[in-house]
């Protein structure tokens, strides 16, 4: 009896160790992760460009995606009420693809909406993307608030920043 005890206890250990050691980079590391994307006039934005003290999302995407781009609009109609967010838009497309899309969609003229390429696909590892557009929401302090699968919900996203 006491080999069988045995035997379950070390299995269910083993279980529920190699679950935790499935999580993705981003439960794990709650802060805002440590990026470095290439922006479209060929300088290098990263996590310590970001000011300090205001909310940031940061936003993977495709410049193909129709959800993106719907995103890109809706962020567009959004601006006024968020000009104290520090948004990250980062891509694997190259930085010609990405201006097109930023110029498209009117983003280019926000100076609190940055653009680049993700040159070492370190986002979509972190966040362990399955979907564009991802979102992930951080606080002032650069605590994960919220992770958006699919798109934002504009209305919800207002609520949270408050």
């Amino acid at each position: 009896m006491k080999k069988i005890l045995f035997i379950l206890f070390t299995f269910f250990s083993i279980t529920s160790f190699a679950q935790t050691d499935d999580l993705p980079a981003y439960k794990k590391q709650p802060g805002v992760p440590q990026f470095m994307i290439l922006q479209t006039d060929s300088t290098w934005f990263t996590t310590s460009s970001l000011p300090k003290n205001k909310p940031v999302i940061i936003t993977y995407f495709s410049p193909e995606c129709g959800h993106c781009q719907l995103e890109a609009q809706e962020l567009a109609k959004h601006m006024d009420d968020l000009k104290n967010v520090n948004f990250v838009w980062a891509s694997y497309f190259t930085p010609a693809e990405i201006k097109e899309f930023m110029t498209k969609y009117e983003m280019k003229d926000f100076k609190n909406v940055h653009f680049g390429r993700d040159v070492k696909y370190y986002l979509p590892v972190f966040y362990d993307l399955k979907f564009t557009p991802f979102t992930a929401v951080y606080d002032k302090q650069g605590k994960l608030i919220k992770t958006y699968e699919t798109g934002i919900d504009f209305k919800e996203l207002s609520e949270l920043l408050k």
